[in-house]
């Protein structure tokens, strides 16, 4: 095969060779640029703007990196979207969501035609057959958690992106059982199949380890030359706000320390950590908790939106942390 230089084009073709370069360029930003594909708690795209001075990509001796608790993926996405690594690795607990990102990059195609399928038949109905419908598939996914086998990723992965686009707040909380425990939101025109960012992603994802488990899992990918971002379960800034149900695993105190002393191991083996959770001075200024888990290392408040909870007066401002051993 050959390749015609900008320069080449330039003489060729009588368009300027910046003009070929700028095309070229653009076509490939539009072609990486990837956004998560769920609304998450506790997403971090309003953070991007301050993680992303951690990014230590530049000197090119960090050429992997590594999100154990990947969640909705807005640092992931952001990275991909911006440097061309050696080796990803992300992982979670929530099977339901690892199960959606294997199934966006090895099925993207059945996945759209079963997500435009969902969203011509939502769009379709008035309210109260919108509540039906919601519900149906509500007991479905519960269904498939709990009794579905390999055979039913394409479906469950389908009803998961479903419910995360029409459920209220974008929530996504189970009971102690682990089902699915959301209401319908009001939504008047979801965006249930985004093609084009699903295709992208898909394509994003494709040289991507994808893993359900536990986060210590990552450890013997794990080394010097990666970059690590750990955004675990957020303590509670207060006794009331205990929301931690993105599982049915409850992320207390006792598994905060684990975590750290996992991040102190990380550390040894001389890879880059950032972490993020609440700032817990929040509702008490003498509540030192991640400054003496965490006491080595360089702590950082930044504000942050709550953007998903559900009493609207207790949305607004706060401090967050990130927390980094470089």
């Amino acid at each position: 095969m050959e390749f015609m230089s900008a320069c080449g084009a330039d003489n060729k073709c009588g368009i300027s060779q910046n003009r070929v370069s700028g095309y070229c360029s653009k076509q490939k930003t539009e072609r990486k640029t990837v956004k998560p594909f769920l609304k998450w708690a506790g997403g971090k795209g309003q953070l991007l703007g301050e993680i992303e001075k951690y990014y230590p990509f530049e000197n090119k001796t960090i050429t992997k990196y590594a999100e154990p608790f990947v969640g909705g993926g807005a640092v992931l996405f952001d990275i991909l979207s911006k440097y061309d690594l050696d080796e990803v690795y992300i992982s979670d607990i929530n099977a339901e969501l690892i199960n959606a990102y294997c199934v966006i990059r090895d099925e993207i195609d059945e996945l759209v035609e079963t997500l435009s399928d969902m969203q011509n038949d939502f769009l379709s109905f008035d309210t109260d057959k919108r509540k039906i419908y919601y519900m149906q598939k509500r007991e479905r996914f519960n269904c498939l958690k709990v009794h579905g086998g390999e055979n039913s990723k394409i479906e469950k992965a389908a009803f998961m992106i479903f419910l995360n686009k029409t459920c209220f707040n974008g929530l996504f909380r189970v009971n102690k059982k682990g089902l699915f425990n959301v209401p319908m939101g009001a939504y008047k025109n979801p965006l249930i199949c985004d093609e084009r960012n699903l295709r992208a992603v898909s394509e994003s994802l494709q040289r991507v380890t994808i893993v359900c488990g536990d986060y210590r899992e990552s450890a013997d990918f794990i080394d010097e030359h990666t970059f690590v971002y750990f955004d675990p379960p957020y303590r509670p800034i207060t006794d009331t706000a205990s929301f931690t149900a993105y599982t049915e695993h409850i992320f207390n105190d006792k598994k905060q320390m684990e975590l750290a002393k996992f991040i102190d191991e990380m550390h040894r083996k001389s890879a880059k950590a950032l972490i993020s959770n609440s700032d817990p001075k929040n509702s008490n200024s003498e509540d030192n908790f991640f400054d003496q888990i965490y006491f080595p290392y360089k702590i950082l408040q930044v504000e942050a939106s709550r953007m998903i909870n559900c009493n609207s007066d207790a949305r607004g401002k706060i401090k967050e942390l990130l927390i980094s051993n470089f």
